[in-house]
């Protein structure tokens, strides 16, 4: 597309109110263009992709610029360096001045980065994930966090089969190939608009990483079970339970935000499940929770977290994340865990997830949950797994990466209490 000078300005304007690092991106990109309705389709794409560039490699980029820094000097570079766009492009569109900056730029090199600035994560990032691995998988780690997310879909199987949506999608000239990891997993090629397309409308797909499809598998819900969905949010992973359910038994989606909750509603209009029972809950030690203890056959415990496995589609969260932040994080995982599984019968099923790639996350609390709990044991999610007809060689603990499994990061342990 042609590059103007507001476009420009646009972009820089955007960059600023992200840098404030107070809300998601997403959200201030969103608040943002309602401000500014003038903007059309392809500008708004424009500034959320150069944007979102800068927020990847904003330590590589302010590195090169040194002490010429600023948010619009971040923009010329993100565009330079990263989108491809030629000096020519920018002629009439930048001063001649900035004309001579670009053309300067453009020959500079990246000399002696640190591995922070080479990972393009914050210092402290980069220190925690350096106990757990080497420097190599690291930067192999980063390279995947790095880049822009495919767009993965999950076929609701009350309503179609997956080879089914292929068909239609191939008869439509919409480039899709099946997920490699989900039964369900469709990978779209390219990011099409589908919030109006018959097959989202109707209930039959809806937007769900591959990776995050995986944890139903884990859980694993038979028809007619009482299953519960503890920190449910919008429901993705609530659909995908009530649909492996094929819409029997009782599934409970649990969550502290009735505004999340809401959300779940239309969804579930649309899935055509009868087997979901959304409940607001003050927190894990709701009265409500109480009601169900012991009772409950399978409980997924999807937990709050520092989301630093989505940083290809939330790249700000690195920069707006703390290490105070995933310490008071750890402390509500811990609390959540417990709350959740006073509701597992005897014999029942407990899976642990986060999106995150900090052990303090994952590992840790689960650790500590069997250090106190003698009565649970811990399941190897690869066996699980297996006996669905996934083979995924992942050992105890489910471990994905964009890097490796072409996915966002997500952790997730089994652990089932004794008979």
């Amino acid at each position: 597309m042609r590059i103007t000078p507001n476009l420009i300005d646009a972009t820089t304007t955007a960059l600023n109110a992200l840098f404030a690092f107070k809300s998601p991106a997403d959200a201030v990109l969103s608040k943002y263009f309602r401000d500014n309705r003038a903007l059309g389709q392809n500008d708004r794409g424009f500034i959320a992709e150069t944007a979102y560039a800068v927020l990847r490699r904003r330590r590589l980029l302010e590195h090169l610029l040194g002490a010429d820094v600023t948010r619009r000097r971040l923009v010329l570079a993100a565009l330079t360096r990263l989108s491809g766009v030629s000096q020519r492009q920018l002629e009439g569109v930048v001063s001649e001045k900035e004309l001579k900056w670009v053309a300067d730029l453009k020959g500079r090199q990246a000399s002696e980065l640190t591995l922070g600035e080479q990972a393009d994560f914050p210092d402290w990032l980069t220190d925690r994930l350096l106990n757990h691995m080497t420097p190599q998988d690291l930067l192999a780690l980063a390279q995947g966090l790095n880049q822009s997310a495919p767009l993965d879909l999950r076929v609701n199987p009350l309503k179609a089969e997956r080879e089914a949506v292929l068909a239609r999608f191939a008869e439509e000239g919409i480039a899709a190939e099946a997920g490699k990891l989900s039964p369900l997993c469709i990978r779209l090629k390219a990011k099409p608009a589908l919030q109006k397309h018959p097959l989202y409308l109707d209930g039959t797909i809806e937007v769900q990483d591959e990776g995050s499809q995986l944890l139903g598998y884990l859980l694993a819900p038979k028809r007619g079970e009482m299953v519960a969905d503890f920190c449910a949010g919008a429901g993705g992973k609530t659909l995908l339970l009530g649909a492996l359910m094929r819409s029997t038994g009782r599934l409970y989606a649990f969550d502290v935000s009735d505004k999340r909750l809401a959300r779940l509603k239309d969804r579930m209009a649309r899935s055509g499940l009868s087997n979901v029972h959304p409940v607001v809950i003050a927190n894990e030690n709701d009265i409500r929770i109480k009601r169900l203890a012991g009772k409950i056959d399978r409980v997924l415990v999807d937990a709050p977290c520092s989301g630093l496995g989505t940083l290809r589609r939330n790249p700000d969260l690195k920069w707006r994340q703390t290490p105070e932040g995933v310490a008071e994080l750890a402390r509500k995982q811990h609390d959540i865990l417990k709350g959740a599984s006073r509701l597992v019968k005897k014999g029942g099923r407990l899976a642990y997830a986060t999106c995150s790639i900090l052990p303090e996350e994952n590992e840790a609390i689960v650790a500590a949950f069997l250090a106190e709990n003698a009565d649970f044991r811990q399941v190897p999610a690869q066996e699980i797994l297996e006996k669905q007809g996934i083979a995924l060689a992942c050992g105890e603990t489910l471990r994905l990466a964009p890097h490796t499994h072409g996915t966002d990061g997500f952790f997730a342990a089994v652990l089932e209490r004794n008979p």
